[in-house]
């Protein structure tokens, strides 16, 4: 009787886990944001306590994860409509090479260190760091690389949904007081601002 409440339950969390997923929406595994991971992790904690607890109801453990899948789903929309959220709950992407020259600053400040990222460059099918142009290690943790090309392409974003990116301003070494001159210019606020990235030293502007 035990290995059957075992089975049925096992089969029964599988299709509601699988339900609860496609509610939260889409994602790859290894895209997966520090909040993603973390519903993951009490997701999967709470249906294998309940699993081992036999005697306890099930009810126990579809509440919290309805309410874990009901927060997700918060959260997602939240972090959409206020743009400023979304550093707060996930961090924000950071550039490891930038001109071809290695930002060990910060490397230290987020624990990256030269075999990771070695490890990953090897992982991009790339021999050495004089092949790269920009490195980025965004929020999952994955190390997104551009190789060195004849032009130097990689676009870096400034203006992001009306939100300013200081890091990007920063790795240019310009200020807000630039970028708003040169909006100035096509009569423009940062706030009426979509995305604005900056290429080959000139700023590109999609409007609202």
């Amino acid at each position: 009787m035990d290995i059957l409440i075992v089975l049925l339950r096992t089969i029964f969390f599988y299709f509601f886990i699988l339900f609860s997923y496609r509610i939260m929406g889409k994602r790859e595994i290894g895209q997966l944001s520090i909040s993603d991971l973390t519903i993951s992790i009490l997701i999967a904690e709470l249906v294998a306590i309940s699993i081992e607890n036999r005697q306890d109801a099930t009810i126990l453990t579809i509440l919290p994860i309805i309410l874990l899948v009901f927060l997700e789903v918060v959260l997602a929309y939240i972090q959409l409509k206020f743009n400023k959220v979304r550093p707060v709950m996930d961090g924000k992407p950071s550039v490891i090479i930038l001109d071809g020259k290695l930002n060990v600053r910060e490397m230290v400040k987020q624990r990256y260190s030269l075999d990771d990222l070695l490890m990953s460059l090897r992982e991009n099918q790339i021999k050495g760091l004089n092949e790269i142009d920009y490195a980025i290690l965004e929020t999952n943790g994955k190390l997104s690389v551009f190789k060195k090309d004849k032009e130097g392409t990689y676009p870096l974003p400034l203006i992001i949904d009306g939100v300013v990116d200081n890091d990007s301003l920063l790795n240019i070494n310009k200020t807000t007081i630039w970028l708003n001159k040169l909006l100035d210019t096509h009569d423009l606020s940062i706030d009426k601002v979509l995305y604005a990235f900056y290429k080959k030293n000139k700023l590109y502007i999609i409007r609202k």
